[in-house]
């Protein structure tokens, strides 16, 4: 019987040691006022579209048409339009001189592509999705044609040379305003490239020239 209290006794001085070091690894926190979850706001240049429920014209209850408004609740709800495409037609009517017999007619419209029929806002994205998110050209005539709008793989190639031969001077001037300065800053950066049967590494030098910012 002393050997079974000697043991409670043992049990108990235990467990008071392991609350006593429970409580010196508590560490006190400064309290706080939880705040509540703010309500999903849009940003103020997105158009809004006002969709407005007809309400009841009689009471659910007594069936009374004596209604006044009380107010409205208002439901928002994100959508997106998908990408819609389109053929511009261009019509240049042709006149002829009644006295001489010259035909007349207005210019043809500008094309970055000479001959090509791709419009700026199609090139915009094609460029955009090829450098901006490393989207190879393939992929992007796979996706068209899932649209319905199959566009030719080197029609898509011949159109990102064009553009860059278009953008050609302004790359000019860039490099000339660059290489003016002292000292300039590079940066080496991985871009993984599509390649046959595999993905290689290509490499992407930015360089920028040095700003010296007194204060």
């Amino acid at each position: 019987m002393a050997l079974t209290f000697e043991e409670l006794e043992t049990d108990a001085t235990e467990d008071e040691l392991a609350a006593e070091r429970a409580v010196a690894r508590t560490t006190t926190v400064r309290g706080f006022t939880r705040k509540r979850a703010e309500r999903q706001t849009f940003p103020e240049h997105l158009p809004r579209e006002r969709v407005v429920i007809d309400g009841p014209t009689a009471c659910e209850c007594c069936g009374s048409s004596r209604l006044r408004k009380l107010g409205e609740d208002v439901t928002l709800t994100l959508e997106v339009v998908p990408r819609r495409w389109k053929v511009i037609e261009t019509v240049r009517e042709k006149f002829s001189c009644r006295d001489c017999e010259k035909i007349s007619q207005a210019p043809a419209p500008f094309h970055a592509v000479p001959l090509g029929w791709p419009g700026p806002s199609l090139l915009a994205m094609i460029m955009f999705e090829k450098f901006g998110q490393h989207q190879p050209l393939n992929r992007q005539a796979e996706r068209y044609v899932l649209k319905g709008v199959p566009i030719a793989l080197s029609t898509m190639a011949d159109a990102v040379g064009a553009v860059c031969a278009s953008l050609d001077p302004l790359l000019r001037l860039l490099e000339a305003h660059v290489m003016r300065a002292e000292r300039l800053h590079a940066d080496d950066t991985t871009v993984p490239v599509l390649a046959k049967g595999k993905t290689d590494t290509g490499r992407c030098w930015i360089v920028r020239p040095y700003v010296r910012v007194c204060r």
